[in-house]
């Protein structure tokens, strides 16, 4: 095996550990937002927007890039894209604080589930997208697992639908910013600093303010969440340049399996039969969904093969520029490369 071989198997290895210790974080985090009690959640929120600045405002002084703060105050559209990003992100971060502080974390779990069929319903309604057939159906085993599910809590399902409306909205935003993951954040939390720092004060000068209130150890945890938000960041941003979409697309589910496990183990919370039937419908629907995913980029992945040898095959000269292996070498196919025939493979998503 050669080094770069080696040594790009050797990333794609850390590659996967950042993911699962970035979607592993965001599913546990539900025992965290706990520990913040007496804290009201509009309290959390807003020391996780002004400590989460903080912590990245460190992590641009280590690594100096600056250059693109002058580049976006140049560009008023983007910044109100970023402006919209935050916003979102800002009723994401908040419901989802509330819900699990208040006992809902089964429900705020389905948000995350339902996320990805939310995203592919408004690429059709929004940017015009065509769905495939397996995707239509997954699509509609989701809407109905919705119905089901507000039959079974006598309302719909409105926590687990922001959830997923908001971070669907807060991923296409951010899809059309085109900015780094360090950046980004950089920009949005600089955005949400100054009326969470206001409204810090305001509990202040009222009386109602948790910080310090209730000793050291309270206080250094409101600080944490600076780091809670920040550090998963930092390890998906590792995973996304190390291994495939695909890869990250389907550990992305890890986080909302914790969840639901620490809801229903952990926290106790009532599991009647439709809400089992509810949520068994959402998994058929993301079975379907990633089926169909994995099943289109191998299609794609053996066209493009074949139509590499093809081209190969017929380029003048071709059979004396063919590449020859040393006696005594096995020649390695492209480390990054999907074999289509590979049934345990998982191609990169397109």
């Amino acid at each position: 095996m050669s080094s770069d071989t080696w040594d790009t198997k050797k990333e794609q290895r850390a590659g996967l550990l950042y993911g699962i210790g970035a979607y592993g974080m965001w599913g546990v985090v539900p025992l965290f937002w706990p520990l913040l009690k007496p804290a009201g959640a509009i309290e959390i929120l807003a020391h996780r927007m002004v400590w989460s600045l903080a912590v990245v405002a460190v992590a641009m002084l280590v690594v100096r890039r600056w250059g693109w703060i002058g580049e976006l105050l140049r560009q008023p559209a983007k910044l109100g894209l970023i402006a919209v990003a935050a916003t979102v992100i800002t009723v994401n971060w908040g419901l989802y604080i509330w819900s699990v502080n208040s006992g809902h974390v089964v429900e705020a779990s389905l948000g995350y589930f339902i996320n990805p069929l939310v995203t592919i319903a408004m690429g059709v309604l929004l940017l015009g997208e065509r769905m495939r057939p397996a995707q239509w159906a997954a699509v509609g085993v989701g809407a109905a697992a919705v119905v089901v599910l507000a039959v079974g809590y006598g309302q719909p399902p409105w926590i687990s639908l922001v959830l997923a409306f908001s971070f669907a909205t807060y991923g296409l935003v951010k899809k059309k910013v085109n900015l780094g993951g360090l950046e980004s954040l950089a920009a949005e939390t600089a955005i949400q600093f100054l009326p969470a720092l206001g409204y810090l004060i305001w509990l202040g000068t009222s009386g109602g303010l948790a910080f310090g209130a209730h000793g050291a150890g309270h206080a250094s945890l409101l600080a944490a969440t600076g780091l809670v938000t920040a550090v998963p960041l930092v390890c998906f941003g590792a995973a996304a340049i190390r291994v495939p979409l695909s890869t990250l697309g389907l550990l992305q589910y890890l986080a909302p399996v914790f969840q639901f496990a620490l809801g229903v183990v952990y926290f106790h919370e009532a599991m009647p039969a439709e809400r089992w039937a509810g949520f068994a419908l959402v998994w058929v629907a993301l079975t379907l969904l990633t089926w169909d995913a994995v099943r289109t980029a191998r299609t794609a992945a053996a066209t493009r093969a074949r139509t590499a040898t093809a081209t190969t095959a017929t380029a003048p000269g071709a059979a004396e520029t063919l590449p020859v292996a040393e006696p005594g070498t096995v020649q390695m196919a492209d480390p990054g490369a999907v074999r289509a025939t590979d049934p345990g493979a998982v191609p990169e998503r397109r």
